[in-house]
Order: structure tokens, then sequence, then C-alpha cells
């Protein structure tokens, strides 16, 4: 069973993740022949103060 791990910064709307859902799916069922039933994708929302950039948080560089 195909499973991925996507980290995304807070902030993306449902539609995109759902997007980004799909997507992921798709590209495993064609590059491992794996059935659709069988992937997984798990997206980890990341509040911007957990997310570190060259030593400050996504939240002081205002991302």
């Amino acid at each position: 069973m195909p499973f991925a791990q996507i980290y995304l910064i807070e902030g993306r709307t449902e539609e995109q993740k759902r997007a980004v859902i799909q997507k992921v799916t798709q590209a495993l069922v064609e590059a491992l022949d794996a059935p659709q039933a069988n992937v997984r994708v798990w997206i980890h929302d990341m509040p911007k103060e957990n997310w570190g950039i060259a030593g400050s948080t996504a939240k002081d560089l205002g991302r």
C-alpha cells in the first residue's frame, strides 16, 4: 500500500488540498501500478510558527 506524507505550511484551502491528494494519488497509481483504492495520502498542515526557515519561523518571515 503506497503511503505519501506531504508537509505544508498552513493556509492552503480545502480545494487545494483535495487537488494535491488527487494528483499525488494518480502519480502513485501510474508510477507504481498500484490500485487507486490502496493509495493513502496524509497532509500535515503545519502552523507557521512550527516551520523553520534559515533560523526563523515562517510566521516571523511573513510566509
